[in-house]
């Protein structure tokens, strides 16, 4: 979420392409997300263009639209409340704050395995181990954001740099250089092997995961005002930054593929595991404690940066008295104290569910599976709400606007529609590759803990009451 002043008079537009295309790659970029798509093979093309096309593209032009058209300070809680109303956009925001809490634990959990790796790998498959460092991490980077101290921009940028670019370009290279030197390989790479297997919708659930890694592109629309020609530029820098996350992506993941067995890849600790495989092949191991540290150091500047922004942007929502008072309180430094404490608390139960899976990779899927149904629900909203804007506040300047009228937005927004909903239903649906253990569990872990999440914000709108407002 922007958190700069608005300025006043036209604005200057001063981001590139370049610029635009780098930052959506630092939002959308994770390694931890290899291991998932490494499970695909080379088939794995097919799913990144589907999602690419059908919900990327659709997000990024109507996230721009809606950013240059309402762009003080809010973010998706403004559009969506210009569009549908207060209670709306209330539950809009909710649902991008919360799905975090699901989250967390998932890159926690990578951060752990990482560690496990470098200190003692026996522990990687160790549940007990995974929640303990979930737990003390989540809850010490929580004191220090209540105490004020925030991750520097500098060293957010550095971490992106530091702890995904190098390590990704590391292992598209040690790929390569295994190909080139003709090893053998555990994933076929032949043209067929571009057509996935569709027999069965149980391969298509990791789909769901895809969506989330790339979600969050409504961050870097509040920019779009500034970039230089945006009609023209905005699109092509989400060309640009799509091809270069594919890219880090694919050859990433298919670096694990050629390694990795698919039966033995794991979702947690599957960048690790060919990291060493790579390593141990070359006479390099003395390496992979210090790759473990760059990706640590990237997973908790991606984690510490995401903290706070999301708990500023719900709370920002007291203005119209939608937060008890308990949840308005800010400490001596500004910060939303029992915000983040509630919070914290959230993300603890929740971690709890490591104990309950039978591996720490159907855990780790379960909890990414919740977070993008939650964070799918906003962009739901989000899409419906470009629709009727068009039509309540069709004068609106935007600085960038999806051509045609209304059959542009309808068509664009109604594909971003129809694919979000794909993605939260298949999510139910537990994968093949996985043993999620009791289906009884897992299927009621995601319903009753999608719906709690849903409920809630709706409850406490339903329950404000005047005096809320007399805590701003």
């Amino acid at each position: 979420m922007d958190d700069r002043p608005i300025k006043k008079g036209k604005p200057t537009r001063v981001l590139n392409i370049f610029i635009l295309a780098m930052l959506n790659v630092s939002i959308m970029a994770s390694l931890r997300n290899l291991p998932l798509v490494a499970e695909y093979g080379l088939s794995a093309l097919f799913y990144f263009v589907v999602v690419g096309l059908l919900f990327l593209l659709p997000a990024a032009l109507v996230s721009a639209e809606l950013a240059t058209g309402w762009s003080k300070e809010g973010g998706i809680y403004i559009w969506v409340r210009e569009a549908l109303g207060d209670r709306w956009g209330f539950f809009a925001i909710w649902m991008q704050w919360v799905h975090n809490v699901a989250w967390y634990p998932v890159i926690l959990s990578f951060v752990a395995t990482i560690l496990a790796h470098v200190i003692a790998p026996s522990f990687a498959d160790n549940k007990a181990y995974v929640l303990v460092v979930v737990l003390i991490s989540f809850w010490g980077m929580t004191l220090l954001n209540y105490l004020g101290i925030k991750t520097s921009s500098l060293f957010s940028t550095t971490g992106v740099i530091v702890g995904t670019i190098i390590p990704g370009l590391f292992i598209i290279s040690l790929g390569i250089f295994w190909l080139v030197g003709d090893n053998p390989t555990h994933t076929a790479l032949s043209t067929s092997a571009l057509i996935p297997d569709l027999s069965s919708i149980n391969n298509l659930v990791f789909l769901a995961g895809l969506f989330l890694a790339f979600t969050g592109l409504e961050v870097s629309a509040a920019y779009a005002g500034e970039v230089k020609e945006p009609q023209k530029n905005y699109p092509k820098a989400i060309l640009i930054a799509a091809i270069i996350t594919f890219a880090l992506f694919m050859l990433g993941a298919l670096s694990i593929a050629l390694v990795v067995p698919k039966e033995q890849i794991t979702l947690v600790g599957g960048l690790m595991e060919a990291f060493k495989v790579f390593f141990d092949h070359y006479g390099l191991g003395w390496i992979l404690p210090l790759v473990g540290v760059l990706l640590v150091i990237g997973a908790i500047a991606e984690v510490n940066s995401w903290i706070v922004g999301p708990v500023k942007g719900l709370h920002a929502t007291s203005i119209h008295g939608n937060l008890p008072p308990f949840l308005q309180k800010l400490n001596r430094r500004g910060m939303p104290a029992n915000l983040l404490l509630v919070q914290a608390i959230i993300v603890t139960l929740s971690s709890f569910v490591f104990l309950e899976m039978p591996t720490v990779s159907s855990t780790y899927w379960i909890l990414t599976a919740l977070s993008a149904q939650t964070y799918l629900v906003m962009y739901l909203l989000m899409f419906i709400a470009a629709i009727r804007l068009r039509y309540t506040n069709p004068h609106v300047p935007r600085a960038y606007r999806i051509p045609y009228p209304h059959k542009g937005i309808w068509f664009v927004s109604l594909i971003g529609i129809l694919a979000s909903l794909f993605a939260i239903g298949i999510a139910f649906v537990p994968p093949a590759q996985l043993d999620v253990g009791n289906l009884f569990f897992y299927e009621g872990f995601l319903a009753i803990s999608f719906l709690i999440m849903c409920a809630i914000p709706l409850i406490i709108y339903q329950l404000r009451k005047p005096s809320w407002l007399k805590n701003i």
